[in-house]
């Protein structure tokens, strides 16, 4: 079986966006391959969060992720930073990459022009990002579009770290799924749904069906009145049809020709939507109400991981010429 690994940050509540680009498919490859899922905790402190709001949002980001669908008992899942071995070999890692591959990062770019203090965590995010991946010797990673530079970027890493110290790392591939990879913001069809922007376009998966169904009724279209998928010239329409396509198991082209009109889909979308989020909501409820289980099990999916990372960290620490330890 195959490997694959994937991580999301605990920066608040998960949206629409993280659900049909990157978590159904997480949920499907448990089934598929072994699985390794992260919270990572040690990626959010770029942000310099609020300490107490940090610990809140990792252990309902884990819970939310028992709710998506994500089983303890078939997948590897755990926080980030219970595994010390991410963050030594993310110094491996710095020392592999190249200060100019960084620097062309687009996210780099993006978040470092949003905010006045600029953290050399946010500069070498990649690197930490590239030990997550190849400390478990994963073959697939499922990610959004907007992480295929990064995933490129770790390949590129453990290629170099290989060439130069001997067979270390597998170099993994991305995966990024066709449906639903890019969910773009309701008010704001040009960007994509984010939950580090706050925007009343933005879904969020715990949200209450009213609140849902209000953000979709105005949700921003266009004036033309005629529905179909050109996400170019009608990124509004577009998005709408790729979120029902995506909720409904079809394509966005097919979806569009069941409608003549915007009221209709806007509504047809929402409630595919809820549909899709009700039984989340209340899986979460019932997690949430035992805290002390959600602990126990990330403290085994902890236990699991550090197997794995801990073979992994001691290969690379002695091929790259590092003495073992006493």
């Amino acid at each position: 079986m195959a490997r694959v690994f994937s991580g999301i940050q605990p920066s608040g509540g998960m949206h629409l966006g993280n659900l049909l680009g990157a978590l159904r498919n997480w949920v499907a490859y448990q089934h598929e391959h072994e699985a390794v899922y992260c919270v990572v905790d040690l990626h959010a402190l770029t942000t310099a969060p609020d300490p107490a709001e940090l610990r809140r949002n990792t252990v309902a980001a884990a819970t939310l992720l028992m709710s998506v669908g994500i089983d303890p008992e078939r997948s590897t899942l755990f926080v980030q930073s219970a595994v010390s071995e991410h963050a030594e070999l993310a110094w491996m890692m710095e020392c592999t990459v190249g200060f100019g591959e960084l620097r062309r990062m687009t996210q780099f770019k993006d978040k470092s022009d949003r905010t006045e203090f600029v953290s050399a965590g946010l500069f070498t995010y990649p690197a930490l990002q590239a030990a997550d991946i190849l400390l478990y010797d994963t073959d697939l990673v499922p990610v959004g579009d907007d992480q295929r530079q990064h995933i490129e970027l770790c390949r590129d890493i453990a290629e170099r770290f290989n060439h130069r110290y001997g067979d270390t790392f597998v170099v993994p591939a991305h995966v990024i799924p066709e449906a639903g990879a890019r969910v773009m913001d309701l008010q704001n069809p040009d960007d994509k749904m984010s939950k580090s922007l706050e925007s009343a376009g933005t879904v969020g998966i715990l949200e209450d069906a009213d609140g849902v169904a209000r953000k979709f009724k105005r949700a921003v279209t266009d004036s033309d009145g005629e529905v179909r998928y050109d996400p170019e010239a009608k990124a509004g329409v577009s998005n709408l049809l790729g979120i029902l396509a995506s909720a409904t198991g079809r394509t966005p082209e097919a979806v569009a020709d069941d409608y003549a009109q915007y009221g209709p889909l806007k509504a047809d979308t929402a409630d595919a939507v809820n549909e899709l989020l009700d039984p989340i909501r209340t899986r979460y409820a019932e997690l949430s109400s035992d805290p002390a289980e959600v602990a126990r099990l990330l403290h085994t999916g902890a236990d699991k991981a550090r197997t794995v990372a801990v073979a992994t960290l001691k290969r690379a620490r002695s091929n790259a010429g590092l003495l073992p330890r006493s």
